[in-house]
């Protein structure tokens, strides 16, 4: 049996029959085309994430204040000041713990020249910039001696710093916040949004005390809206956790049976919720747009059996003149993997051209990675062989003298 005649033999056919070759083909496309474009939605949406997870810092929780209740009334998370400075400088201390960052926020209005901004100010320590992963574009953070001293100093967002200076380089330029100079020191990377939604590109950092006593006012001096708290490791987070919540019960004398006056919200188990959800997703659009993939094979085998019947008495000729009936299969089936493998083909391009238009119009990272390719395609060609070897099968099982005599 000369495998490459038959190759020839199932090209001509697939040549002959142009419409019912592109028909069959359609299918193929569609499905593959579906299945790379839906899988490179899911992975950018998952690449979004861990991109936002990355962002945030390593081995975090934010202690909020408040989730207490008095006189029948609960109150939530942030609603009460009940976290200080002071907390955040003890559980620096826990040996489960790398670093704290107290945290005080406001919206201001900067102006420099004749540009104005809005924007919030975030009053804080430098170990801020460390426990969050910060880096710097240029300039430098502010240091603790700018902290003691209250200094009016201050570090900014890469859209922010668009926004107000444009092309003029901020470092070492006055700006004005809430009509009171500050000299900026430092500009940071661009980090995108977070888990939440929020810019964290738009945004102003001064030292805690200087945002305390000259930008937002504390009505009880020393409280803090949040506190950062990085974790020693990703290992100690639970034992961090733990040791957290002993020591803030301690330092604000709950008693047994008394619930919290603060909140701990491990954001490493929240980012792995999240980055979990989005696999689950991205499996969902795989496995929706396979069955497209599916309903093409389907097709593909409807108009296989078709072929098979209006091409019975050219069956019928090849066998009398010598063809066996393991030709005829392997003919039909080729007819079946090369309409798939061309459809693949055509899905992928397909495909990946609709992950660019989509990528363009949404402004969304569409994420497309080999594998993801090949699986496609692999897929494509496993329901070539699978639903052509009915159709080939049946071909090959025709009787010569019957298939002559087939009008």
């Amino acid at each position: 049996m000369n495998l490459f005649a038959i190759m020839g033999e199932a090209l001509r056919a697939l040549r002959l029959n142009r419409l019912r070759t592109g028909l069959t083909m359609l299918g193929m496309i569609i499905g593959v085309a579906s299945v790379v474009l839906m899988l490179s939605i899911g992975k950018g949406v998952e690449h979004n994430i861990n991109q936002s997870i990355t962002s945030m810092g390593s081995n975090l929780f934010i202690v909020l204040p408040g989730a207490t209740s008095s006189g029948g009334l609960s109150f939530g998370s942030g609603s009460v000041k009940t976290l200080t400075v002071n907390d955040s400088r003890a559980i620096a201390e826990l040996p489960s713990v790398r670093a704290t960052a107290p945290v005080i926020t406001g919206t201001v209005q900067l102006s420099f020249a004749a540009n104005n901004w809005s924007t919030i100010v975030t009053g804080t320590t430098p170990d801020y910039f460390s426990v969050g992963g910060w880096q710097l574009e240029s300039g430098s953070f502010f240091s603790e001696s700018d902290l003691r001293s209250a200094m009016r100093v201050a570090v900014i967002g890469k859209e922010t710093a668009i926004n107000l200076f444009g092309n003029v380089d901020p470092i070492g330029k006055m700006v004005r916040i809430t009509n009171r100079p500050f000299v900026i020191v430092g500009v940071l990377e661009a980090k995108g949004q977070s888990l939440s939604g929020r810019n964290q590109d738009d945004n102003v950092f001064v030292p805690f005390t200087t945002s305390e006593r000259q930008i937002t006012g504390n009505q009880f001096p020393g409280s803090v809206r949040y506190m950062t708290v990085q974790g020693e490791s990703a290992d100690m987070m639970e034992e961090a956790e733990v040791e957290i919540n002993q020591l803030l019960r301690q330092r604000h004398r709950i008693a047994d049976g008394i619930e919290n006056d603060f909140t701990v919200r491990n954001l490493t188990a929240i980012a792995d919720i999240a980055t979990g959800a989005a696999k689950i997703m991205s499996i969902m659009l795989g496995a929706i747009a396979s069955i497209s993939l599916l309903v093409g094979g389907i097709g593909s085998m409807n108009i296989m059996l078709v072929s098979v019947t209006e091409r019975t008495r050219e069956i019928g000729i090849r066998m009398a003149i010598g063809a066996n009936r393991q030709a005829i299969l392997t003919q039909f089936l080729l007819e079946a993997l090369m309409i798939c493998i061309l459809g693949g083909l055509a899905g992928v391009i397909l495909g990946i051209s609709g992950a660019w238009l989509v990528s363009e119009l949404v402004d969304m990272v569409i994420v497309i990675t080999l594998g993801m390719v090949g699986l496609a395609f692999a897929f494509a060609s496993a329901i070539g062989i699978f639903f052509g070897y009915y159709p080939a099968r049946k071909a090959s099982l025709l009787k010569p003298v019957e298939a002559l005599r087939y009008e």
